[in-house]
């Protein structure tokens, strides 16, 4: 069953904001890579500009867990995002439920 990480961070720094959208797009390069990623999207605050959402899709918790992390993608990911880990304010596992528009449902069919 897919999982849908969720990942956020509170960047204070207007400075910071900055590299950390930079050093995200080098890691993400990492996640096109891993067959594990099936697909992921970095938020940012529009009312707090120093909150920041990643929503990363894995194929299952297992595969992002063992597969990933213990996979040739994950040590330059974690290169490229290890100066923000202290900003990181949730990093949580969720399963999608039956609830969904029916725009989202109309697009995926």
């Amino acid at each position: 069953m897919t999982s849908l990480e969720y990942i956020r961070y509170r960047i204070t720094d207007p400075a910071r904001r900055a590299a950390f959208e930079e050093d995200y797009a080098t890691a993400a390069t990492h996640l096109d890579r891993a067959p594990e990623c099936l697909g992921y999207e970095l938020s940012n605050g529009v009312e707090e500009p120093e909150r920041y959402v990643l929503r990363i899709e894995w194929s299952s918790v297992a595969d992002h867990e063992q597969g990933f992390r213990g996979g040739p993608h994950f040590p330059p990911f974690l290169a490229a995002i290890r100066p923000y880990i202290g900003d990181i304010e949730e990093m949580k596992h969720y399963a999608r439920t039956a609830v969904v528009s029916a725009r989202a449902e109309a697009a995926s069919a």
